[in-house]
């Protein structure tokens, strides 16, 4: 690996790890009402809107209560983007003369963006209309980005009240997340954004004369806005159709260092926000800890492989460069491989390379992290309730059978209801990922729609089901998905994803939130050292190898080691 991008990664690490107390801490007081230093400014504004829309910021909700709110916004939220997006050729703001989609690509789409998978198999700069992009999929940017932390802090309260009966107001929850936090930062970054080379226009895309004569499109549009949430919320959905690879996307080598922090931000600072809540800020260290691990193991694994070239070409200048098919030249493979594992570390999705085009390890990198449930920080919100679920709750389980005596966590006996919505949480996924693989590649319909043969085209069909399912976004390639079979299969494993994760999450924090809290004792494990982050790390390593090394092993491990051999398809 070039000592260049090495020294990247360092840099990188450590301005997370400055960021992650800061943001942390203002987290846990615009969450818990606190006074902040925009409180002057957006406290009325956050008055009014409670106001305007009948809500008492003082009622709180059980999970159940706060459970229907996350579906009646869902639910909402789909239905109206359907709408917009069959009708955009006739709403305003369309100088793009953007055609309605088809029935099953605007169902596909509307959930995508609600479930903040941002999944697009339709291309940005054509397929939508200004307004559908401000109205439908950048709104959705904030709100679905929002519910994620909402549920993550609902959570948390359920772990580290005592003997409660609530959990908070979703709506409060939510209006917070996006006023106080969001919006505030994505303003200042569009600024910059802006200042980089961004567009951020309503005018029509410009015509252009090519040196060979020819005519040619320059799609424009109001892009630094919705570039901006689209990173920070973990959302991922491009404007144009080459997302991140696109200079209008991301014009400098600083924009795209921004980026990636942007995707890190919020969901390493929310373990923060978590020892806050626990009033020992070692418990969220120690989630910090074991989500670091993994992301650098994987993150190094990727960037050595794409470095080291294709084997098959054992040219200087393919030793030199490294990978190069379907990289940005202007950041080259081994910062094109960071940018992947950041991507698919967090549920954003965002690509500024071709994942389709990785060395086969390295494309097992991407692929690995959506499958351990992207917990590693995870997306905005999910990330922590994943990890803190599929990670803390299963190792003090593992924990508690070790010593012969009932788990805990933070004080509370987790039982067997805890249990059964954790495996809920760890099953759901495994089933929808391997499920619906299974379908497409035993199907004439599914087989239509891989580019390639052998296993790098079920690697594009696995990869295609669990970046939808780990509400990811990110395109493997070489996957005609804009059929109604992947369309419509495509929204469900979205919508089993999101919500057949959240409310046995919820549930279970209804139920930890009404347990009383009980003295530790000899035998209970401690879970603020590196012993839990090692035994959450190996948790989260074996659950994941269990369950999808079967299916790696037919695509991305065997496609490897045929290549070595010198075996193409």
């Amino acid at each position: 690996m070039p000592a260049a991008d090495l020294v990247t990664l360092v840099i990188f690490a450590g301005l997370v790890l400055l960021i992650t107390p800061i943001l942390g801490a203002y987290i846990h007081r615009v969450m818990e009402g606190e006074r902040t230093v925009l409180s002057p400014v957006l406290r009325p504004v956050e008055r009014a809107i409670y106001r305007v829309c009948g809500i008492d910021e003082t009622a709180e909700q059980d999970w159940k209560g706060y459970a229907a709110s996350v579906l009646v916004m869902a639910v909402v939220a789909i239905v109206v983007g359907y709408v917009v997006l069959r009708l955009q050729n006739v709403l305003p703001l369309n100088p793009n003369s953007a055609t309605p989609q088809s029935p099953d690509l605007a169902f596909n789409t509307s959930v995508s963006f609600e479930t903040n998978t941002n999944w697009q198999n339709y291309s940005g700069e054509t397929g939508a209309s200004y307004l559908s992009q401000m109205l439908i999929l950048a709104v959705r940017n904030f709100t679905s980005a929002a519910t994620g932390m909402a549920v993550a802090i609902a959570l948390v309260r359920g772990l580290t009240r005592r003997s409660a009966k609530t959990l908070g107001n979703f709506w409060v929850d939510l209006t917070r997340g996006i006023l106080y936090i969001l919006l505030p930062i994505s303003v200042v970054i569009a600024v910059f954004f802006v200042w980089q080379g961004m567009p951020q226009t309503l005018n029509a895309p410009a015509a252009a004369t090519t040196l060979q004569g020819t005519q040619q499109t320059i799609a424009l549009g109001p892009i630094a806005s919705q570039e901006v949430i689209k990173e920070l919320g973990n959302n991922g959905g491009g404007f144009l159709n080459a997302n991140s690879a696109h200079p209008f996307e991301n014009p400098t080598p600083l924009t795209n260092f921004v980026e990636m922090l942007l995707m890190f931000a919020v969901p390493f600072s929310l373990t923060y926000t978590f020892g806050r809540y626990a009033g020992n800020q070692r418990q969220g260290w120690a989630i910090f800890g074991a989500m670091a691990a993994v992301f650098l193991v994987g993150a190094v694994v990727a960037m050595h492989s794409q470095a080291g070239g294709n084997p098959l070409f054992p040219t200087t200048v393919n030793q030199a460069l490294g990978s190069m098919e379907g990289v940005d030249t202007r950041f080259g493979s081994g910062i094109g491989a960071l940018f992947a594992a950041i991507t698919t570390s967090t549920s954003t999705g965002a690509i500024n390379s071709w994942h389709d085009s990785f060395q086969p390890i390295a494309g097992l990198v991407p692929l690995f992290n959506i499958e351990l449930g992207e917990i590693t920080p995870g997306g905005i919100g999910a990330g922590l309730y994943g990890m803190l679920v599929i990670g803390a709750i299963l190792s003090v389980f593992i924990a508690g059978l070790m010593v012969g005596r009932t788990p805990e966590f933070l004080g509370k006996k987790v039982e067997a209801y805890e249990m059964k919505m954790s495996m809920l949480v760890v099953l759901v996924l495994g089933a929808s990922i391997l499920g619906f693989t299974a379908l497409a590649t035993a199907t004439t319909q599914g087989q239509a729609g891989p580019l390639n043969a052998g296993p790098h085209g079920f690697s594009e069909i696995l990869y295609a089901y669990s970046s939808q399912t780990g509400n990811n976004g990110s395109a493997f390639g070489g996957l005609s998905g804009n059929t109604p079979f992947y369309n419509i299969t495509g929204a469900f494993a979205m919508l089993i994803g999101r919500y057949g994760m959240i409310i046995p999450i919820l549930a279970l924090a209804g139920s930890m939130a009404g347990k009383r809290r009980v003295a530790a004792s000899l035998g209970t494990f401690p879970t603020t050292g590196v012993l839990f982050s090692v035994l959450v790390v190996g948790v989260i390593i074996i659950v994941g190898a269990l369950t999808f090394f079967p299916a790696l092993a037919l695509g991305p491990i065997v496609e490897q080691l045929l290549q070595n051999a010198g075996k193409v398809f």
